[in-house]
C-alpha cells in the first residue's frame, strides 16, 4: 500500500479558539464532564474544514508534520500606526488563545478525518501572528514511513 505523500491543506475561518479545560456538572448525584460549548462548536468547525479539504482521500495512517498558522484579528480601537506595526509583525499577538491550545483543538477536530489519531503528529510547526482576516490555516504533511 503506497502512501500519499500530498499534504491535507485548509483553513479554519474566524477566530481561533483554544481547547477548553472539561467542565464538570453533576446530574442526579452522578458527576459527569463535558467539553466547553465553544470548543465543541469550534471542533466541528474544524471537522467540516477537514472533511472538504479530504475530499474522499483516505486517511493517513503514518507519522504526519502538522502546521498551523494562526492568524489573529486587530483590535478595531487600534490606531492606524499600531495596527500597521502589527501587520508588519513587529507587534506580536501575545493574548489569547494560547498556541497550544489551538493545536490541541485543530487535532482533536481532525481526529477521524485527516488521520486515525492525533498520536501520529510527530513532528509541529506554529505560528501566531496578527493579520487583517483571522483564521488558521492548517497543513497535514505525511511523513516518509511505513504506516503505523
Amino acid at each position: 500500500m503506497s502512501i500519499d505523500p500530498t499534504p491535507v491543506s485548509f483553513v479554519v475561518p474566524g477566530e481561533a479558539v483554544g481547547k477548553g479545560r472539561p467542565r464538570v456538572t453533576t446530574i442526579g448525584g452522578h458527576a459527569r464532564m463535558f467539553t466547553p460549548k465553544k470548543t465543541a462548536n469550534y471542533e466541528t468547525l474544524i471537522s467540516m474544514a477537514a472533511q472538504q479539504a479530504m475530499a474522499g482521500r483516505e486517511l493517513i495512517t503514518g507519522p504526519v508534520l502538522v502546521e498551523l498558522k494562526i492568524a489573529v484579528g486587530i483590535a478595531a480601537s487600534w490606531s492606524k500606526k499600531k495596527t500597521a506595526q502589527a501587520l508588519a509583525g513587529d507587534v506580536k499577538p501575545t493574548k489569547k488563545p494560547d498556541i497550544d491550545n489551538v493545536l490541541k483543538a485543530v487535532c482533536d477536530g481532525i481526529n477521524g478525518i485527516v488521520f486515525r489519531d492525533d498520536v501520529q503528529v510527530v513532528n509541529v510547526s506554529m505560528s501566531k501572528r496578527f493579520a487583517e482576516v483571522p483564521g488558521v490555516r492548517v497543513r497535514i504533511v505525511p511523513l516518509e514511513g511505513e504506516p503505523s
